[in-house]
């Protein structure tokens, strides 16, 4: 196993795997997928994670159910934009204990916003007292209700720092 750190140039195992595995955009087949439907995240108090996506971010409330597999469970939807959503379970009376991030775990959620929007929802996450850590102007870091973290970014969709995904 190769050892990797700050000061080793990852350059050749990049390159490496991209040329054994990225394909051209042309010679790419379709996905088999049709795209995010939503992304499932446990809350631990449903009205605080609703204040918190719909009130803080505006991310609106989409829908809320009872979730068919855990009788009492709140399902409930927040609009990310694009036919995207944000989905949250809890599981009263399953006492899951407190978040702890895994390999193979969620490491963080970036939704992408429009740089005025950014700004300004940047602002109310800090007015609201939350820690903020913003990178290079353009990506903010901060936790959300239960401890998820989550990055605002203004990057427009498939732009990671000017290196267009999928093209």
């Amino acid at each position: 196993m190769t050892a990797h750190g700050i000061d080793t140039d990852r350059t050749p195992e990049w390159d490496r795997l991209r040329e054994k595995y990225l394909r051209a955009p042309g010679d790419r087949p379709p996905s088999s997928a049709r795209g995010l439907h939503h992304f499932a995240i446990l809350s631990s108090d449903p009205e605080r994670t609703i204040t918190f996506y719909q009130d803080l971010l505006e991310f609106p409330l989409a829908e809320l159910f009872e979730n068919r597999d855990y009788r009492g469970s709140t399902h409930f939807f927040f609009d990310i934009g694009h036919g995207n959503y944000l989905a949250y379970f809890d599981f009263p009376g399953l006492e899951l204990g407190e978040y702890a991030e895994v390999l193979g775990g969620l490491h963080h959620i970036a939704i992408s916003v429009t740089p005025e929007q950014f700004e300004r929802l940047v602002a109310k996450i800090r007015g609201a007292g939350i820690d903020v850590h913003v990178v290079n102007g353009d990506s903010a870091y901060f936790p959300g209700p239960d401890g998820e973290r989550l990055e605002l970014l203004s990057y427009p969709l498939h732009d990671m720092y000017g290196n267009v995904v999928g093209s």
